[in-house]
């Protein structure tokens, strides 16, 4: 047994461990394939054991890979922890915010508030179009923070992050503008009965997001939209929208987009809680102002305040939770 690995090759193999698919794991890590293949084996010869079970259509871990997993995340937090620890003036680097899209709504209002209260940060946005991604990578130093569905994300990821709630954004739908609700100011949801509406099934970025609207659909005669490819971009998502003709579940700010009209959901209105997420022991100054806009807009605008007819997902914890 080597008394030292090095903790790149740990990456790789929880990489690998968490997608069970060599090449999405070579792409969460930003790496080509055949790099991260030969980290994987040089664990491997270094413990010398196999971790995985591969075939030509499958990746499974070995009893030796379940057993290495929780001592890799171990690892791998410590490493964090003594990185964030000794970084030393923090304020110096840019902190990486994710919001998601790149376009209005609440993750964008919280940033450009805490512009304002700290203009020395350098608080620099990036846009990976779903939380499951962005915590992903929160986890493993490459972003700082991120927005969206935290209670959806999967227990031992949720656990190396630490959250604090936004906002309990009301739910709307996209809709072509032909559609046949698409005159209504409001679309209650025994209206979407019979209708098949996509969520971003299929997407492995936004795992949460599908997850709210399957609880959300269930029992309501709604049926989730088979995937679809995912699409970058405005124009991308209009024209995959255009062909499909499914409705689009989304939040009241989502992007207006040409050819297609947003209304609002009721009947109960439906509510997203989003929270913002950090990695545990991440200390900024950037931080700091993010958490202080928000707490601040909440209270302006009510963000925390749960109308009597309305509908949370099962798995939300309350304003004084997480």
């Amino acid at each position: 047994m080597p008394r030292d690995v090095e903790p790149r090759l740990l990456r790789s193999f929880l990489a690998v461990a968490e997608e069970l698919h060599f090449t999405r794991a070579a792409a969460r890590l930003y790496v080509a394939q055949q790099a991260l293949s030969r980290d994987v084996r040089r664990l491997e010869h270094a413990l010398g054991s196999p971790l995985f079970a591969r075939t030509t259509r499958a990746v499974e871990l070995t009893a030796d890979g379940e057993r290495l997993l929780p001592l890799a995340r171990g690892v791998l937090r410590a490493h964090e922890e003594l990185a964030a620890a000794f970084a030393g003036d923090t304020a110096a680097r840019p902190l990486l915010v994710d919001l998601n899209t790149d376009g209005p709504g609440t993750a964008r209002t919280v940033l450009d508030r805490a512009r304002e209260l700290a203009p020395d940060c350098e608080l620099m946005a990036r846009f990976e179009s779903g939380l499951t991604h962005a915590a992903a990578e929160i986890a493993a130093g490459r972003l700082d923070v991120s927005f969206g569905y935290a209670d959806g994300l999967d227990p031992a990821l949720r656990a190396r992050l630490a959250q604090t709630p936004v906002r309990y954004e009301p739910l709307a739908v996209v809709l072509p503008a032909g559609h046949a609700l698409a005159a209504r100011e409001s679309v209650p949801l025994d209206a979407l009965a019979g209708e098949t509406v996509y969520a971003g099934a299929g997407n492995p970025r936004t795992l949460e997001w599908t997850g709210l609207a399957r609880e959300l659909f269930a029992g309501r005669g709604i049926e989730p939209a088979p995937p679809a490819p995912v699409a970058i971009g405005k124009d991308e998502f209009r024209r995959v929208m255009a062909k499909t003709g499914n409705p689009v579940l989304a939040t009241v700010d989502f992007t207006d987009l040409p050819g297609c009209v947003k209304r609002p959901l009721t009947g109960p209105v439906p509510l997203s809680p989003l929270a913002m997420v950090w990695r545990k022991g991440l200390r900024h100054p950037g931080l700091d102002a993010l958490r202080a806009a928000a707490a601040r807009l909440a209270a302006e605008h009510g963000w925390l305040e749960v109308p009597p007819d309305s509908w949370l997902p099962a798995l939300t914890v309350g304003p004084g939770g997480g």
